[in-house]
């Protein structure tokens, strides 16, 4: 025989489904489904038997005493609660594969070594003769983003109280006395702050007002055509 049961979780509150389960199931084969429903682990996994909002039974299960859902008083539209930890919370910590910066810079794989050897991004003649001092160290996520802010390239830049703004990037890497890594982008409308110059120095040309840098984590590179000038 089939009963209907509504599902709910520990993990959102705020979701419930409709299940259907026959009464002959056992409870460590409800508890499976369970888990592929919910994401709770079936291990530790803790039920409660609800009618409305009335806890009428906690369902458990034992070696010494197997039992089904069939010796519950189910019913079609009662509630099974499920608690417990989700499957990917693990009792350990999974180790995570880590590179020191001496081993990462060695990896002829690596991105940064493909960037050094082709001269691109802030390893170009023209970034490296613009190098300063006392920057902070690239990091494989720096480099990355950096090997995505090729010259030419759409892109979506986002900041703090400021509407997103598409336009297309002219630059990548170091800026004259200022620490970290920046974008130069030519910006579809006039929603830049200069022309593609910073503090009496080129980096590239645009119109007044086109331009701007940005922190590199402000950009996103991807698919975003320029507006038509109906949407300008």
């Amino acid at each position: 025989e089939i009963v209907r049961l509504n599902i709910t979780n520990s993990h959102n509150d705020a979701v419930s489904f409709e299940q259907k389960f026959n009464r002959t199931i056992s409870i460590p084969e409800l508890k499976s489904k369970l888990q592929m429903l919910t994401g709770t682990s079936a291990a530790g996994m803790r039920l409660e038997l609800y009618r409305d909002n009335k806890l009428l039974n906690t369902i458990v299960d034992s070696d010494e005493h197997p039992t089904t859902l069939a010796d519950y008083p189910v019913r079609d539209g009662m509630r099974i609660h499920v608690t417990g930890c989700c499957m990917w919370q693990a009792d350990a910590p999974v180790p995570k594969f880590e590179l020191s910066q001496q081993e990462y810079d060695g990896r002829r794989d690596s991105l940064r070594s493909f960037l050094k050897q082709n001269r691109l991004g802030k390893y170009s003649e023209d970034s490296l003769a613009k190098g300063e001092t006392n920057q902070p160290p690239a990091t494989e996520e720096t480099d990355s983003k950096l090997g995505l802010a090729v010259v030419g390239a759409r892109c979506r830049v986002q900041t703090k109280f400021v509407p997103p703004r598409l336009g297309e990037i002219m630059y990548a890497g170091r800026l004259q006395g200022k620490r970290g890594f920046f974008v130069g982008v030519k910006f579809d409308e006039p929603v830049g702050v200069n022309d593609g110059s910073l503090e009496g120095k080129r980096y590239f040309q645009c119109a007044p007002n086109y331009g701007s840098f940005v922190a590199l984590e402000a950009v996103e590179v991807g698919d975003f055509p320029p507006l038509d000038e109906d949407e300008l």
